[in-house]
């Protein structure tokens, strides 16, 4: 690699592609303190040396409708990206999760001779596996944060890396239940529950509901029974007071924090969690769950087909075993969830068990993600 000073294009298009994109730049810095960064940047990102060219909010939806209603917007903003680093020619872009905004841009970049990387792989092992053969034509590597995933993209002739996974990073190989307990003044016999309803406005719609009603079952056999409930956004907040101050659960033993969904889990003996990355974290914290998840009926009847996995929960996927229940759409019920959460807390013997499975995956995710992740971006402008 020669020592004249880089270029590298980044566009990260949320709250967690902004965080991973600071820490790839910091490790890249560490070996190349002249490169210069440019993209599409959140905060954390621009405080670690990145131009924005364009704002990162403006990309940051979610949910079939929000995205139509601002399509138009977001296809402008990827059009004049493409057309600014085309001018700028970066020495690589790496687009960082965000897929159907990042591999298009990388698709019109390396037709255009600039080296290209998609950071964090689309969930292709779980559905949708065909679109492996088209991101390995946009991209000239894929850097996993799961192990199963570089043989699909090797399998159809392309070239990927698994480079750990950051949450692996971030969290302590031995969860402390009694610190935990002790900063949250919690007392060490009282039996504890989080409770994860989701981030999403319309994920907390879906599931709270169903939660808080549950909590009331548990409530029948646990008496003395405490629950928390972390939530990461304002908005989120707002929707759970919303149901917290109905007439049905406002005399609920709930404690709303904001995040720190790690210490929640960490201090609760039984974590209720909707699919998604939380149940990943849950897993890393070393605390049994039950997984569970509703959508509409119509969307369920669309998806159901294209799901390729035995699984939906990421402990699960991982393990390739069913270790912790999922309850999902129908089975989704007060009475089911409770039933399951209340067997954990009745064995364990068995939650011991499976403490021992999650440090094994906890170790095998524990790479040093960042030093990895720069390293193949910088042999791949050492390739071009």
């Amino acid at each position: 690699m020669s020592n004249s000073s880089l270029t590298i294009a980044l566009s990260a298009g949320e709250a967690s592609g902004d965080l991973l994109g600071a820490h790839l730049i910091e490790a890249i810095r560490a070996v190349r303190p002249d490169v210069r960064f440019v993209g599409i940047a959140g905060p954390k990102m621009q405080a670690a040396g990145c131009e924005s060219l364009f704002e990162q909010e403006k990309l940051a939806v979610r949910g079939y409708v929000e995205v139509l209603k601002r399509l138009p917007e977001i296809l402008r903003i990827r059009r004049a990206l493409i057309d600014k680093l085309k001018t700028i020619r970066p020495d690589v872009f790496i687009g960082i999760d965000a897929p159907d905004f990042n591999l298009g841009v990388a698709e019109q970049l390396k037709a255009a001779g600039i080296p290209t990387l998609h950071y964090v792989s689309p969930s292709v092992w779980a559905w949708k596996q065909k679109r492996v053969f088209k991101i390995v034509q946009q991209v000239n590597q894929v850097l996993c944060l799961f192990p199963m995933e570089p043989a699909l993209y090797e399998a159809a002739g392309g070239k990927a890396t698994f480079i750990g996974h950051p949450l692996a990073q971030q969290l302590p190989l031995v969860a402390d239940k009694a610190a935990a307990r002790e900063r949250l003044k919690l007392d060490d016999d009282t039996p504890v529950f989080a409770v994860l309803p989701g981030s999403r406005v319309s994920e907390i719609d879906y599931m709270t509901p169903i939660y808080l009603r549950t909590v009331q079952l548990i409530l029948r056999q646990l008496p003395n029974a405490q629950f928390i409930l972390p939530y990461p956004t304002s908005a989120a907040r707002e929707r759970l007071q919303h149901y917290l101050t109905l007439p049905e659960f406002e005399k609920l033993p709930i404690r709303l924090q904001v995040s720190n969904t790690d210490l929640a889990c960490t201090a609760a003996d039984v974590v209720l969690v909707t699919s998604g990355t939380a149940t990943l974290e849950v897993a890393l914290c070393k605390r049994p769950m039950v997984i569970s998840y509703k959508i509409s009926a119509l969307t369920y009847a669309l998806v159901r087909h294209k799901i390729k996995v035995p699984f939906v929960g990421l402990p699960n996927i991982l393990l390739n075993k069913s270790v912790v229940p999922e309850l999902l759409q129908h089975d989704a019920t007060p009475e089911k969830l409770a039933a399951a959460l209340l067997d954990w807390y009745q064995q364990p013997e068995k939650v011991a068990a499976l403490e021992k499975e999650f440090t094994q995956l906890h170790e095998l995710l524990r790479l040093p993600t960042d030093k990895l992740a720069a390293q193949a971006v910088l042999n791949e402008i050492q390739a071009a």
